[in-house]
């Protein structure tokens, strides 16, 4: 089996089902992953500590301490360790109490495997890139950063600063996490329904019309021509594209 680029990292995961538990270990494991299961908060908290992961699964529901505590004591000492939540609740309302207090990625039990799997390595991928849309290496460290660059713009994705056409500017974090997801994706039609996931926990009760208007905004930001836009463009019937070229 080819070696996953993130081959020794280290996932801990917070899950009171032993079932799920067992399945998820066993599957991150064959993907390269290093893996460890705690079955209760405080028992989790204390593996994070001790262990010190590089992400986290973490279920909502569990004994001794309830995932959004543990969640919380966490982002209390550590803002940057990706952790996703696995849960059974599924509410509008859990999702924005795990958004609230820092998660990086909320998912819904049952839950697709691969999916998961996608999730993981997105949240364990730190993406650069060039004008032409490659990935870019960060110079001092060897690490793949956070600056994301395209024709005359340049984001910082972790501090949300922009230098662009518009000037410089200090992006909110809703537009941070949907140029995220378009600089991992580039090139892809995105489906609006996908980007309300992403930065604000789709329901029913959420318009698509939120993500049209700051699809408005970021081409206000970085198109040279916003109603010709050359970065982030309509696709009719299917969503949006970030096209890092700029093409025609």
């Amino acid at each position: 089996m080819a070696e996953n680029r993130h081959s020794g990292k280290k996932i801990l995961i917070i899950e009171d089902d032993r079932h799920i538990a067992e399945g998820l270990g066993l599957n991150l494991a064959l993907q390269g992953y290093e893996t460890k299961v705690a079955d209760t908060g405080p028992a989790g908290l204390k593996a994070w500590r001790e262990w010190a992961p590089d992400l986290i699964v973490l279920d909502v529901m569990l004994p001794g301490m309830d995932g959004i505590s543990v969640l919380r004591r966490i982002r209390a000492e550590n803002e940057k360790l990706p952790i996703l939540i696995l849960s059974a609740k599924s509410s509008a309302e859990d999702r924005v109490a795990g958004l609230t207090h820092g998660v990086d990625d909320y998912m819904v039990k049952p839950f697709m495997l691969e999916e998961l799997l996608l999730r993981v390595d997105r949240l364990l991928t730190r993406i650069s890139w060039n004008g032409a849309g490659r990935p870019e290496q960060a110079e001092d460290s060897g690490e793949i950063g956070t600056v994301l660059s395209f024709g005359p713009n340049t984001i910082d994705l972790e501090t949300g600063e922009a230098v662009c056409i518009a000037g410089q500017l200090r992006l909110t974090d809703q537009e941070l996490k949907l140029l995220a997801v378009f600089a991992e994706n580039p090139g892809k039609a995105l489906p609006r329904k996908l980007l309300l996931e992403v930065g604000w926990g789709y329901s029913r009760f959420t318009s698509t019309r939120t993500v049209d208007n700051f699809i408005v905004r970021l081409r206000k930001y970085f198109e040279p021509e916003p109603k010709q836009p050359r970065y982030f463009k309509s696709i009719r019937s299917k969503g949006y594209l970030f096209d890092p070229e700029g093409g025609e």
